[in-house]
């Protein structure tokens, strides 16, 4: 049955992009796979224009790769690519969190904490783009933290990197059942109210691990 968009609550464009990135996430789409427009113009019963401009946000997003006179396609990334990024994010955010415990202020430790109850409320929601997000952010507030500007924008670019490749290489890391990030999360907030640096960058690299393991 076409998964007609004007049932669905949504414009066009936002249930054919979120259609996509659920079939990903649900592995229904592989790595490399074509995207084909009249495919997916068929099922969800619209022309081809909301189809271009949601395979373009896929395209934003590092999902999707758009080449003239080849079409679109998922990205594959190769296993030496998904291990540089890993070893890239790991020294980014260790960086990160020893300057961020020389200048973390009651601000910074409250967007922690705000990021940390989000990620609890996408979980037990089951909501994958909304816990990427909260994790993604709360690294990100570190960083943001450092001061460093250059650190933040390297970070969010690797970040960025780093989900897409779980998305197609994991098949266990979004499912909800258990949650061990959010009490590292926690661990990690009071490890930087106390100052403790040894503490703070040990915490990271188990926060980390499991994410980088698995690529």
């Amino acid at each position: 049955m076409n998964a007609d968009y004007q049932t669905m609550g949504c414009t066009a464009v936002d249930c054919i992009y979120s259609g996509i990135r659920k079939k990903i996430i649900s592995k229904e789409l592989q790595k490399g796979q074509r995207l084909a427009e009249t495919v997916i113009a068929k099922e969800f019963n619209v022309s081809r224009t909301p189809v271009r401009e949601a395979i373009r946000r896929l395209a934003n997003d590092g999902l999707v790769n758009i080449v003239p006179g080849w079409g679109a396609h998922l990205v594959s990334p190769t296993k030496e690519e998904v291990i540089d990024t890993s070893m890239m994010r790991q020294v980014l955010e260790e960086i990160a969190i020893r300057k961020a415990v020389q200048a973390v202020t009651p601000v910074y430790i409250y967007k922690l904490q705000e990021q940390i109850l989000l990620e609890q409320k996408a979980a037990a929601e089951c909501d994958v783009d909304a816990y990427i997000a909260a994790n993604n952010n709360f690294h990100l507030v570190i960083a943001e933290a450092s001061g460093s500007k250059t650190l933040f924008e390297l970070l969010e670019h690797v970040l960025a990197k780093v989900v897409t490749h779980l998305l197609f290489f994991d098949d266990s890391l979004f499912k909800f059942d258990t949650n061990p990030t959010l009490n590292q999360h926690k661990e990690i907030v009071r490890a930087l109210e106390s100052g403790d640096v040894d503490l703070c960058v040990k915490l990271i690299k188990q926060d980390i691990y499991p994410w980088s393991s698995e690529l």
